[in-house]
């Protein structure tokens, strides 16, 4: 196959502006492909690597990380990896996602207790607590009704965030939408409603009843969360104070209606320690991770910006964040959980905007491969999911190397107008010009915020309800595999790292027989539920 490497190395010098190496990569790859000796030696150098995995990677994890991908369903991933392969002028179908290396695949069925297709805070009660919830409550079982204040006590779960601190590790909360928002406040909340960011998007009975917000919660409930990194400065503040980034708007004023200034009190709490609030990009990197031991980085008001309007100045990426987190966090001999969240991947699919969603996608996907150097896979177990998929898709005959964005390659043979491989289910992208499905053909589809057309008219696309991939390496990392209910990742990550209530394993010198000895009592008790 050399010969075919070196013909397309040669091909590669030759070109000397990009459209023509555009142009000649692809006709390289296309020669290569002609020959069924490239696919062979393709396929038998995976097969070697596959059989090394027949010896199992059994270490206890000193580390865990969990990448979520927010509505990263499996039709998005694919596209990613288009997009990714395109981004560095590739065909881009036979590009690798960092997350395609994980050697371990699983789906997980995304069901809510009460919801067929899921929403992000029961998800997140499933995927962080381990147990399934009702859509939009936090932290709580299904015994809990949403927006019912009455029904929180008793019901409380906990996370594994929770069980890692317990057991004397650093944990970390990296996101890029709001650090109250569904996902992230999973990890330390219990809430009837993940509406309730603050007291004043609370009714007022509730906060009577004694029902405190999610942003009060990430301050009270777990005591000193190493890492806290998002966006959501405005529900940290009193009512009506003016944001220090955007002072004259008022949309980013403070929300608190009982006047209490969260960061303020943090500050004053951990003045003592190595701690640093920081609101902007410049103030994080400047910072030296071996001098900090806890870190509270409010960079928004509210959700950060989509990577492709993100101020380079201003907003940290995923990936720089994640850095300093991981430095922060790694220096605790006992080592670390770290949840890591691509929320904004969901906030474009919602929108219709398919193109700011795969390339928040894409950064998610860079900063899984900067944590990936930064740890080692003999004791850190990395786990990369998603909560729900999307009504998201692609098709329509595409030929090989189609721009993502681009046009599906002939016209519908029944109203005669092009279409974009890209579609959505539903969504904002429903439009019709005198009776007629709009003609694209007079529009930038390819442009930041289009939005892609879609079959049924909504405000706002749903979720998909199909099952989502798991990927998975590190300790124990082939405990993920085949079909698994969303509930069971947290306590393959506990397993792996001996906390929670997956310690007895540890203790002995088989983990194996241990965790079978644990399995009859387990199954009696499940039986009888079915009863």
């Amino acid at each position: 196959m050399s010969q075919y490497f070196h013909r397309c190395y040669r091909s590669l010098l030759l070109a000397s502006f990009p459209p023509l190496l555009e142009l000649k990569l692809y006709l390289c790859v296309a020669d290569q492909e002609k020959d069924p000796l490239f696919w062979n030696t393709w396929a038998q150098r995976t097969l070697k690597n596959a059989l090394t995995l027949q010896k199992l990677n059994q270490n206890t994890a000193k580390n865990l990380i969990l990448f979520l991908g927010d509505g990263m369903g499996i039709p998005t991933v694919t596209a990613a990896r288009i997009l990714k392969g395109q981004l560095s002028r590739q065909s881009g179908e036979e590009t690798q996602l960092e997350m395609d290396k994980f050697p371990f695949v699983a789906l997980s069925k995304t069901y809510n207790t009460n919801a067929q297709v899921a929403d992000s805070a029961g998800t997140a009660t499933a995927y962080l607590c381990g147990v399934k919830a009702n859509e939009g409550t936090v932290g709580v079982s299904a015994a809990a009704v949403r927006s019912q204040c009455n029904t929180t006590q008793g019901n409380e779960v906990t996370s594994i965030l929770r069980w890692a601190k317990e057991a004397g590790k650093s944990v970390g909360i990296v996101t890029t939408t709001r650090v109250n928002h569904a996902t992230p406040s999973a990890a330390y909340a219990h809430c009837v409603d993940r509406d309730w960011y603050s007291d004043g998007e609370m009714p007022a009975e509730a906060v009577q009843a004694g029902c405190k917000d999610i942003a009060r919660q990430l301050f009270e409930n777990i005591p000193n969360i190493d890492v806290i990194m998002g966006g959501g400065r405005k529900y940290m503040f009193p009512q009506n104070q003016s944001d220090v980034e955007y002072p004259g708007e008022k949309k980013h004023f403070g929300t608190r209606i009982d006047r209490r200034n969260l960061v303020e009190e943090w500050n004053n709490r951990m003045k003592n320690k190595k701690a640093h609030y920081v609101w902007n990009k410049k103030e994080l990197l400047s910072l030296n991770p071996n001098s900090v031991d806890y870190i509270l980085g409010l960079f928004e008001p509210g959700d950060l910006p989509y990577d492709l309007e993100r101020n380079n100045e201003t907003d940290p990426s995923l990936t720089e964040m994640v850095e300093v987190a991981i430095k922060i966090l790694k220096k605790n001999p006992r080592g670390f959980y770290l949840l890591v969240e691509g929320g904004r991947i969901d906030h474009g699919h919602h929108e219709g905007k398919a193109k700011q969603a795969l390339h928040e996608a894409v950064e998610m996907d860079r900063a899984i491969g900067h944590a990936g150097l930064m740890t080692n896979i003999n004791d850190t177990m990395t786990v990369v999911t998603a909560d729900h998929s999307h009504m998201f898709n692609f098709g329509g005959y595409t030929p090989r190397g189609n721009t993502i964005f681009g046009l599906a390659p002939m016209l519908s043979d029944v109203d005669q107008k092009p279409f974009t491989a890209i579609l959505y289910g539903n969504g904002p992208g429903f439009k019709v010009v005198n009776g007629l499905r709009e003609n694209i053909s007079t529009l930038d589809y390819e442009e930041n915020n289009y939005q892609a057309q879609s079959a049924v008219p909504l405000r706002m696309e749903t979720h998909g309800g199909e099952d989502v991939a798991v990927f998975a390496k590190g300790p124990m990392a082939h405990l993920l595999h085949g079909v698994h209910e969303q509930n069971y990742i947290p306590h393959v990550m506990a397993y792996a790292a001996c906390i929670g209530q997956n310690r007895d394993h540890c203790m002995s010198s088989s983990g194996a027989s241990s965790l079978s000895a644990a399995l009859p009592s387990l199954t009696s008790g499940i039986m009888w539920l079915i009863c």
